[in-house]
């Protein structure tokens, strides 16, 4: 069954700017939560979660290094994360 056909370059366009939206949203959501950081660790979660999509998006786009870089991100963040609620106890 499939579930999604391109026809066509407006859907190709539409289809790319869907990407484009999505990259350009997790990425400002990333900045976004790296920005609180301070104020407490769900902001450190939140912004691992941020690098997560950003290098989902990296990957859709074609662009892996992209992806790649921020999965490693994505590693660093939840480890700052676990050591800052350790550090809480």
């Amino acid at each position: 069954m499939q579930l999604w056909v391109l026809r066509g370059p407006s859907a190709r366009r539409d289809t790319v700017g869907m990407l484009t939206a999505y990259g350009a949203a997790s990425v400002t959501f990333m900045m976004l939560m790296y920005a609180l950081e301070h104020r407490r660790p769900a902001f450190v979660a939140a912004f691992a979660c941020g690098c997560a999509l950003s290098s989902s998006y990296g990957f859709l786009a074609g662009t892996w290094p992209f992806g790649v870089v921020e999965a490693i991100w994505t590693l660093i963040a939840l480890r700052r994360y676990r050591r800052l609620r350790l550090d809480a106890r």
